[in-house]
Order: structure tokens, then C-alpha cells, then sequence
């Protein structure tokens, strides 16, 4: 497969780093990027599983968020290191690397999962402003539709004054979290207490397990490895540890942010419903009721308002985002961003309106919980596919993960998936228990579940498998006489097909030695985005653009050599329009360049070679 184009490719390496002198301000120069990430860790999702678990249990569960946050610490490193190294983005790695069929179901997952918390902010700032204003909530969720256009505006491809915004949002929400926190008066010594690691039972489990789903959030994995790339750095070895270092420092300063909000959320709970024996405060809108004569003061709920609409907002900015490197990463495919922020955004309000509208604004908080289990369902499709990512030394080098942090990382996913599939398993029982038609369930939720699970061990395992030649022993056939093997043959035009990988050069190569000076080299390469697939010769979009770019300038290597260059674009599946593309060219000889796939691997990534070697009457050279 080539090389994808950069990821978002709009403000690509578009902070120059290399100027900076000294240790802060070219520290300040790389951070920014967990800034966009963190906030997925703090919007309002996050806030209805905090104030269960400290309204219910204390801060008994502190220190469940303070382990989801060294897991996703540890998440987001090897998010950054993947960006920062093979300058690759989560979602084009994948595409790279597993087959189509499950690139499809990956990419369908993600965006399940951008919708889920999409959903979740929709929520949150229609939420905010019925607490606020007193706005009902079905219009809440309409006056959504419109809030991240203004936003977009004011950044207009400037990624650092995105992040600027961001930052004061998350400001916003971390001073008022702060003044509840002190308005609460926590007893100090009962909330160390909080970090002793104990589920005192079953319910507190499902608190806490939904605490740490909420907090571990499956889309900022995409986001962040296409973040980390709009910083521009020297790429040698120096350069890239320096990069490595203050991302780092980056992702610990941003995510500990956001754990302070978490805790923050759940410290009041526990300090102002908790301990007055309120222990079944759950909503969002009922702990906003009960703060301001609970705490003595009117202005901790407007503050708790505030902070939920700023949640919402920077939460919403971040997922549009996601969901552009999802969309580009997995499919190729590029949207404006105020579309793909129309198409995310319409996802969410149309359940959001439909629960409403037939269940009343008291179904919202459980819609809420239903988002935070869609996004449990994603969290192992990102997270698997990473560790193998950064631990390939073929493809990181020196820079891959060693055994320790591998150890961990493997220990996080499989605590994750762990846990997510014991929040699903409850989920489903509780469903078929409370159906007076349990089959459906069978029939319908269990085969799903079985076929993700076959896609989780697929993506799994398929990673670690080593495709190898198979060396085929042939009969040997008996010689009769000499050969003539006396026979200089020169071809005038050489037709090479190319997809801009490693293996280009060698078949370019093969071409310009089996012509002379006088002979024409044809590069030929097929476009395979959605747009290419569907409208054929009339997709003309940015890949094919690049594309061509890219051919060109091959062409122009070729002409140094003495001999022609022509360069031609087809558009769809290469093993159905090479052929007719090289026959009317007027080749005489055929270059292509294997990557090694065999077997399975022949049926899933097309067997480009063979189809097209029995479709063409003229010689081909497989390289």
C-alpha cells in the first residue's frame, strides 16, 4: 500500500519547533496536542458515573480514577509515539496493516464511538443551558447543531489557536471545580482513605467500571497520533527522543488536568451528598438542585453549570477531529469540516431528539449511561491494534516500546477489555431479564457480540503471524540438447504499474534496465478512493491530485536516465482497470512489484498479480 497523505493534512507540520531555544519554550512549542485530547477525558460522559460513585460510595473510588488515568497516560504515550515515529496516524496504520473487511468494521466502531460521545456532549450542553437558562432540552439539543460552527470559524486551520481555546475551556472548568471543591469542605483524612485500592461490592464494581470506560476514551487514541504530526522537528534520532520526551511531559500535565476535574466531580458528591446520606444522586441535574443548599451557596450551581456547558463545548470541537482522522485514516475519504461536524453532529441529535420527544427529559440520564456502554465496545479495537503498532521493530526501529512498557500496556488492555466485557455481559443479562421476549436478544445481540469478538481476536492475532515465502519444490525436467540463450531483447515501451511504497523503486528500477536510452517508461497507478470506486474517471478529488503530483515526479527521475515518461491515472479497483489501461497504452512489457502476500493473504488483499497476469498477452516481470 503507498504511503497515506499526512494526517490532517490542513495544518500538517505546521508548528515549526526548530527555532526554540531552551528547555521551556521548546517545551511550550510541542505542547498543546494532550490539551485536545484531554478534554475527551473530562466532558459529560464522565460526569454522571463521578457523581454516582462519590454520591453512592464516598471516595471510596478515587483511586479508580487515578488508575485510569496512569492507563490512559500510558494509552496516549504510545498514541504520540506512533505519530511522532512512523508519522502515521492510528487509523492509517490499521488501514495499512489489516485486511479490508476489518478496516471496515474498525472504521464502523470508530465512529460508533465518536457518535457515542458526541451523543454524550449533545447531552451535556443542552443539559448546561436548561440549568442555566432554563432552555427546555429538546431545544437544548437543536442550539447544539450550531455551537462548534462559531468555534471552527474563529480557528480557520490554525491548529495553536484551537488549542488556545481549548486550554481555556479546560480553565474554565478546572476553576470552577476548584471553588466546589472548596465551597465542599472534604475532610482530608477520609479522602486519603480514597486512594487505598477497594471495591467494597457488586455495585460499587459497576460504578467503577463504568468510571474507568468513561475516562479511557477509545477516539482520543486516533486523534492524538494525527496531532502530535502538526509539530514540525528535526526527524533524526536527536530529534525524534526530544519529540518523544516533551510529548510526554505534554500528555502528564494535560491528562493530570483532567484528573483533577474527575476527582473534582466526585469529591463534591461524595462531600456534599454523600455524607449527608444522599446516596442515590445520580443525575446531573439533581446534583445541580441540591448544591446550592447543600453547599450554602448560589453560585456553586451556576459554576457547575458553567463548567458543564465548557465541558461539552471542548469535548464537541475535539470529537470533530476524530472524527476527520478516522474518516481520511480508514477510507481515504475527505470531508469540509463543517460538513463532517453537520454528519457527526446530526448522528447524535437524531436519538437524542427521538428519546426525548417519546420518553420524556427523564430518559436522558439513561441515555447517557447508553452512550459511555457504546463506548466500552470500542475501547480494545483501538487499543490492540497500538501496542502492536509501537511494538513493530520493522517499522519503529529503535524507537519501539521495550518489554517493560509492553508488559503494561498489554496488562491495561486486557484489565480494559476485561471490564468492558463484564459491563456488557451485565448490560445484555439485565436486558434479556427484563424481556418478556429474551430470544430476540439471541438472535439479534449475542451473534453480534460473538462476530466483534471474533474481530477483536482476529485483530489480535493476525499482527503477530510472519508472512514468509512459500518455497514450491518442482519436479525437475529432464534437459534434451543445449539452449540458446544468446538473445538481447529490448523493449520500447515498459509499462510499471506503482502504489507508492517501499517496493516502488525497485520495479522502476526493473523497468529502466530492460529498455535503452530511446524507450518509453508508462507509469501507470490506480486512484481506490470511495469517490474513485463509485464515479470512476469522474472523481477527480485531492488523492487523485496528490497522486498525479506524486507520478510526476517519478517521471522526472525516469527522464534523468535518458528514456520517456508518461504518467497515467486510473480510477477503481486496480485488478479491473490496469488492464485495459496497459493494453491500450501500446506496452510491450509489463513491470510489477510483489509485496510478499501468499495464501490468505492472496484472497484478502486482492492477488493484484495474478489476476492481471492472465488478462494481458503481453511479457510481465514480477519484481
Amino acid at each position: 500500500m503507498k504511503h497515506p497523505s499526512p494526517s490532517l493534512e490542513e495544518v500538517h507540520q505546521s508548528v515549526d519547533t526548530r527555532s526554540r531555544n531552551g528547555f521551556f519554550r521548546r517545551l511550550l512549542a510541542f505542547m498543546g496536542p494532550a490539551y485536545l485530547v484531554a478534554v475527551g477525558y473530562m466532558d459529560p460522559g464522565n460526569w454522571a458515573t463521578d457523581i454516582a460513585g462519590g454520591s453512592k460510595f464516598g471516595y471510596t473510588l478515587l483511586w479508580v480514577l487515578v488508575l485510569s488515568n496512569l492507563i490512559a497516560l500510558l494509552l496516549q504515550s504510545l498514541s504520540s509515539r506512533l505519530g511522532l515515529v512512523r508519522r502515521m496516524d492510528l487509523a492509517q496504520a490499521s488501514r495499512q496493516t489489516y485486511p479490508p473487511f476489518v478496516n471496515f468494521v474498525l472504521y464502523g466502531l470508530a465512529e460508533l464511538a465518536i457518535a457515542a460521545c458526541d451523543l454524550a456532549e449533545v447531552l451535556g450542553m443542552a443539559i448546561g443551558l436548561q440549568l442555566l437558562f432554563g432552555i427546555p432540552l429538546l431545544w437544548g439539543v437543536v442550539i447544539t447543531l450550531l455551537d462548534t460552527f462559531i468555534l471552527m470559524a474563529i480557528m480557520r486551520g490554525n491548529v495553536r489557536r484551537l488549542e488556545a481555546i481549548v486550554l481555556g475551556l479546560i480553565t474554565i472548568i478546572g476553576l470552577a471545580f476548584l471553588s466546589q471543591v472548596i465551597m465542599s469542605k472534604p475532610d482530608a483524612g477520609t479522602l486519603v482513605t480514597g486512594l487505598v485500592p477497594r471495591i467494597p461490592n457488586t455495585e460499587a464494581l459497576y460504578i467503577a467500571i463504568g468510571i474507568m470506560v468513561a475516562t479511557v476514551m477509545p477516539h482520543n487514541l486516533y486523534l492524538h497520533s494525527a496531532l502530535v504530526q502538526t509539530r514540525l522537528f528535526s526527524r533524526d534520532r536527536r530529534g525524534i527522543l526530544e519529540a518523544l520526551k516533551f510529548n510526554v511531559i505534554d500528555s502528564a500535565v494535560a491528562l493530570n488536568l483532567a484528573l483533577f476535574v474527575n476527582a473534582a466531580i466526585l469529591v463534591v458528591a461524595a462531600s456534599a451528598f454523600y455524607t449527608r446520606g444522599l446516596h442515590d444522586v445520580t443525575e446531573i441535574q439533581d446534583a445541580h438542585k441540591l448544591l446550592a443548599p447543600l453547599l450554602g451557596s448560589d453560585i456553586a450551581p451556576i459554576l457547575f453549570a458553567v463548567a458543564l456547558i465548557a465541558a461539552g463545548q471542548s469535548s464537541t470541537v475535539t470529537g470533530t477531529l476524530a472524527g476527520q482522522v478516522v474518516m481520511e485514516g480508514y477510507l481515504g475519504l475527505r470531508l469540509r469540516p463543517w460538513l463532517r461536524r453537520i454528519v457527526t453532529r446530526a448522528i447524535a441529535i437524531i436519538p437524542a431528539v427521538i428519546v426525548i420527544l417519546v420518553a420524556g427529559e427523564e430518559a436522558v440520564g439513561e441515555l447517557l449511561v447508553l452512550s459511555q456502554v457504546i463506548l466500552s465496545l470500542q475501547l480494545g479495537f483501538a487499543i490492540i491494534p497500538l501496542i502492536h503498532f509501537v511494538s513493530d521493530r520493522r517499522e519503529m526501529g529503535e524507537f519501539a516500546i521495550g518489554r517493560i512498557v509492553r508488559f503494561l500496556a498489554w496488562l491495561s488492555a486486557f484489565v480494559i477489555i476485561g471490564l468492558n466485557g463484564r459491563l456488557v455481559y451485565a448490560e445484555i443479562a439485565g436486558w434479556m431479564e427484563s424481556s418478556a421476549t429474551p430470544y430476540i436478544y439471541w438472535l439479534t445481540v449475542v451473534p453480534a457480540c460473538l462476530f466483534f469478538v471474533a474481530i477483536l481476536v482476529y485483530a489480535t492475532v493476525m499482527p503477530l503471524r510472519t508472512h514468509r515465502r512459500r518455497h514450491i519444490l518442482m519436479p525437475h525436467k529432464e534437459q534434451h540438447g543445449a539452449m540458446d540463450l544468446n538473445v538481447d531483447i529490448r523493449y520500447s515501451r515498459i509499462a510499471v504499474t506503482v502504489d507508492f511504497s517501499d517496493v516502488d523503486e525497485n520495479a522502476l528500477r526493473a523497468a529502466v534496465s530492460m529498455g535503452d536510452t530511446g524507450s518509453t517508461i508508462i507509469l501507470f497507478h490506480a486512484v481506490e478512493t470511495p469517490g474513485a470506486l463509485v464515479m470512476g474517471e469522474e472523481a477527480y478529488d485531492r488523492e487523485t491530485s496528490a497522486d498525479r503530483t506524486r507520478l510526476e515526479r517519478y517521471a522526472d527521475e525516469i527522464r534523468r536516465t535518458g528514456r520517456s515518461a508518461e504518467v497515467r491515472i486510473c480510477h477503481g479497483e486496480p485488478r479491473k482497470v490496469l488492464v485495459g489501461q496497459v493494453a491500450e497504452s501500446g506496452a510491450d512489457l509489463l513491470v510489477m512489484a510483489g509485496h510478499g502476500h501468499s495464501g490468505i493473504s492472496d484472497i484478502v488483499h486482492g492477488a493484484t498479480i495474478d489476476a492481471i497476469r492472465h488478462k494481458i498477452s503481453i511479457p510481465m516481470l514480477v519484481v
